[in-house]
């Protein structure tokens, strides 16, 4: 009875270990694999010193809320033929403003970067900024 329990289906059983240890492999090389991204010394590096920031929220009114600043300076790298390529209108700043509440005393959120396939985000200044809420009336 023991016996079955090892032995009974063997290939089966086989099978499935050796499948699942292929899918652990693979999803660890795809988590990893943004870790393994350098900058490598054939890499281009580029500043645009005024790249609009947009303030996005899912349930506050995004519209009544500003930033101490509305242009940052990002610092980007990419190999040559991407950045030949690249224009400032293809970098997206952004504030997100989903889960913050008004009434906290953390004033200041972290901005986010988005960028083309192939370019790296190597530095965003101000990395953070202060949310100016609307006078009240």
């Amino acid at each position: 009875m023991l016996r079955d329990i090892f032995f009974k289906d063997f290939g089966w059983k086989l099978f499935s270990l050796l499948l699942a240890a292929f899918i652990w492999y693979t999803v660890q090389r795809i988590i990893e694999e943004p870790k393994a991204v350098a900058v490598s010394p054939a890499d281009i590096q580029v500043q645009y010193g005024a790249v609009p920031v947009s303030l996005v929220a899912a349930s506050l009114d995004a519209h009544r809320y500003g930033l101490s600043s509305n242009l940052i300076s990002v610092t980007v790298s990419g190999p040559p033929g991407i950045m030949k390529l690249l224009q400032e209108d293809q970098i997206h700043a952004t504030v997100d403003l989903s889960g913050w509440d008004p009434q906290s005393k953390a004033l200041a959120r972290r901005v986010e970067v988005s960028v083309p396939w192939g370019v790296t985000v190597l530095d965003v200044e101000p990395p953070k900024l202060a949310i100016l809420s609307p006078p009240k009336s």
